[in-house]
């Protein structure tokens, strides 16, 4: 008789982000290994308080773009943490009878949580209900911060053995932890064909490839980068991944006439793998989902300004490690990438540092483990 099926949750709470790739990304590894797995990917926030989530995301947004200082402020900060208890244990109590219904109706074999929020609330339901359900916590970002430490986490799931000693000066038991690395979809593993990928964006096969993101949302200064990188004596050609931002892909495409490089402006996309297989250097946002794709095809990263918090750390793990170099100054662009064109060997060693440190079979792994929980 065929075994039964392994029921799996996977939560997120905000649907354009490298949190909710994340649970795609485990979920297509899930059903590469055991294709009957029956798997629920769910926006947690949205299922337990849908108008709070359009409120609390708009928040987000806002303070990230206009006042990132409050963020740094708020992120990791132990009275912060403190502070807010009762407010969590309010809202987890009120969320508690609805995770219940779902987790009666799907009855799962573990709850894989890619963000805090939904990593808290599930820790309170186990503990309310007296639940044994495995409860897994999957860090997206090379920091652990204090909003993930719950006793009814059975498995933290670490991008690094850096970030894993950290837990365990937060009081995590090492048994807990492993260090599996940021989940991202195994298509990113693939070899990419790229003259053929070239032909068809009818990119130059004899210039350099500059690929410029913002995220899903399409955040940060691109717009001050492409004019910085128009300054360049080196003829490359410019990728740019707007993501889900119409305004500047709208801006960007009615300007694009008046630039001398050769420029291709892409909205939201799913060939990431591709973009990323023929880039020679990418320029982005650190998320941890991001930085991990980029890991494993090995790009040389420039970082530009990242906003405190979980990008911040992620610079920090990615500079040290020199993996990615840092600008603070957008406009400064020009001269980093002149620099690194100009000099194959920094390119070289850059992407050396990118393999050493990537962890191309994490998706793989982290559902190996799920399935033989």
């Amino acid at each position: 008789m065929p075994n039964k099926p392994k029921h799996i949750i996977l939560m997120y709470i905000s649907e354009v982000s490298g949190h909710h790739s994340a649970t795609v990304a485990i979920e297509k590894a899930l059903k590469i290994l055991q294709p009957n797995v029956e798997v629920l990917n769910i926006n947690a926030f949205n299922y337990t308080n849908p108008v709070s989530e359009r409120i609390v995301n708009r928040l987000y947004m806002a303070i990230i773009k206009r006042t990132p200082q409050i963020w740094d402020y708020l992120y990791d900060n132990p009275t912060v943490v403190r502070k807010i208890e009762n407010i969590k244990k309010t809202i987890h109590k009120f969320n508690s009878p609805k995770l219940k219904n779902l987790f009666d109706k799907f009855r799962p074999d573990a709850v894989v949580c890619t963000q805090a929020f939904p990593c808290g609330m599930v820790a309170d339901f186990k503990k309310t209900y007296a639940s044994d359900i495995p409860l897994i916590a999957i860090l997206t970002d090379y920091i652990p911060h204090s909003y993930w430490i719950y006793d009814m986490v059975n498995y933290y799931i670490t991008p690094s053995d850096e970030v894993s000693l950290r837990l365990m000066n937060k009081g995590v038991p090492a048994d807990k932890i492993k260090s599996f690395g940021i989940p991202f979809d195994p298509k990113f593993n693939a070899e990419i064909p790229k003259n053929e990928v070239m032909r068809k964006l009818n990119l130059d096969h004899n210039l350099p490839t500059i690929l410029i993101m913002g995220g899903g949302q399409g955040l940060g200064p691109i717009k001050t980068m492409v004019r910085s990188l128009e300054k360049t004596k080196i003829d490359f050609q410019e990728l740019i991944v707007a993501g889900t931002n119409r305004k500047l892909y709208k801006s960007l495409k009615r300007g694009i006439k008046k630039y001398k490089k050769k420029i291709l402006v892409f909205g939201y996309v799913e060939n990431i793998n591709e973009l990323m297989g023929i880039a020679d250097i990418i320029i982005t946002k650190p998320g941890g989902v991001t930085t991990s794709e980029a890991l494993a095809k090995k790009v040389p990263m420039i970082i530009i300004k990242p906003i405190p918090g979980q990008e911040a750390s992620n610079t920090i793990y990615l500079t040290e490690k020199e993996a990615a170099i840092k600008i603070n100054r957008p406009k400064d662009v020009n001269l980093v990438v002149e620099d690194l064109l100009k000099d194959p060997r920094k390119l070289k060693h850059l992407a050396q540092a990118c393999g050493r440190i990537s962890k191309p079979r994490a998706s793989l792994d982290i559902a190996r483990f799920l399935l033989n929980l």
